[in-house]
């Protein structure tokens, strides 16, 4: 009886070469799996049910993960407002991590003998998948056929034509794009460099819209709800509205540069323009009604939260404490804030917030005050500047 494995499995070279190396090679029965984080239509995802089972799979799943994908990870995100060196809002890093978590499930759920995926040696995937498998499926073997074999494309293209696959088109594409809920990559010649941005052309949403446009975005403890008025079931369908009205001005297209997992230096493009006014946006209504400590602390816990989160570390149950306070400081970010939309950039205009700790009753910020006496003010500051006068007192008689 032929031993059973579980392959991640999107349809391109890399898992099609998986599927046929570990099937007439290995001699296992493969088990594919597409996670679905919001990156294919039901066309796309259709057809790549068809390749499988053309590829030889003994069976092929498809799992929704789009409202799990926001529940269990983008909302945190947004609540620490995190954003990986103040650019990237983390678009691959937590998509990979959802999608390992569910092909480990199913591995569990079919007790299958042996997981894969179809990473490389040369990035961050390879350390994502094998993490999140080893902790979920221990003593389950993981095999990455095109790590292992160190395969170049050309050789998985020769392997696969010998093997009578037909339905595929070989020529490589000149811009690599990975899409999903929280964002599109973009990877092509110029990213392997240091110098050049990418051209208008390798960008997957070109720009059509050129008049300035307000939108009006609705949050409810912290979570984005509604876009000028208009309600949704679910925040994934307000983040896929917003990205429809401000994609095409051509908003959140940047470069990020950082440090990879393995130790080196990584450049990748990305198109993010729901993610990066989400972010910025809520960012500017907690601004308003959340206090100095709250924010302050706020701050150290999103860079570390991201931080771990891109090294794929999701599983840690200190991710669980920090997103429970995450969670515990949204309970006032609730209002609207309005945003304006331009070619290839945003500005956040202002918020309304019941909330809002600006209030009027209490006075305005370099004009009047209502909650205090010009008196209580001369007493503060010379409690509040106590320390130092000693401390300079201290210092001019010891240097006497």
């Amino acid at each position: 009886m032929a031993k059973s494995i579980v392959l991640g499995f999107s349809g391109g070279l890399d898992t099609s070469f998986c599927v046929k190396y570990l099937h007439e090679d290995l001699g296992y029965d493969v088990h594919s799996v597409i996670v679905n984080t919001g990156g294919f239509s039901q066309e796309e995802l259709e057809a790549i049910e068809k390749h499988a089972y053309y590829l030889g799979v003994k069976t092929h799943k498809t799992v929704d993960a789009v409202k799990g994908y926001y529940d269990r990870i983008i909302k945190y995100l947004v609540f620490g407002n995190v954003l990986k060196n103040n650019t990237y809002p983390l678009s691959v890093s937590a998509e990979r991590l959802i999608q390992a978590i569910h092909i480990a499930e199913y591995a569990k759920e079919l007790g299958a003998e042996a997981v894969a995926h179809g990473s490389t040696g040369a990035g961050n995937d390879q350390v994502r998948f094998d993490m999140v498998f080893d902790i979920e499926l221990p003593g389950v073997k993981i095999l990455t056929p095109i790590r292992d074999l160190s395969l170049t494309r050309e050789q998985e293209i020769e392997f696969l034509k010998k093997k009578g696959v037909t339905d595929m088109n070989f020529e490589k594409n000149k811009y690599s794009i990975n899409k999903g809920l929280w964002g599109t990559s973009v990877g092509g010649v110029q990213t392997l460099k240091s110098r050049e941005f990418l051209p208008d052309e390798a960008w997957p949403t070109q720009i059509t819209k050129t008049n300035p446009e307000e939108v009006k975005l609705t949050f409810e403890k912290g979570e984005l709800v509604g876009i000028n008025g208009q309600k949704y079931d679910h925040p994934t369908e307000a983040i896929q509205a917003l990205q429809a009205i401000a994609g095409p001005f051509g908003i959140g297209r940047d470069i990020h540069i950082g440090d990879t997992i393995i130790g080196i230096k990584g450049r990748v493009g990305f198109e993010a323009a729901a993610p990066v006014i989400i972010i910025k946006a809520h960012h500017s209504l907690e601004k308003y009604v959340l206090t100095k400590w709250q924010l302050s602390l706020k701050d150290n816990l999103s860079s570390f939260y991201g931080n771990y989160l891109h090294e794929g570390q999701i599983l840690d149950p200190v991710m669980r404490d920090i997103e429970a306070f995450f969670a515990s400081s949204q309970n006032h970010v609730t209002g609207d804030v309005f945003v304006k939309l331009y070619p290839h950039y945003f500005q956040v205009e202002g918020i309304e917030s019941k909330y809002d700790l600006m209030s009027a009753k209490f006075g305005a910020y370099g004009e009047v005050n209502k909650g205090w006496t010009g008196e209580d003010v001369r007493g503060f500051s010379k409690i509040f500047g106590n320390q130092l006068a000693i401390y300079k007192s201290v210092e001019e008689d010891a240097e006497k």
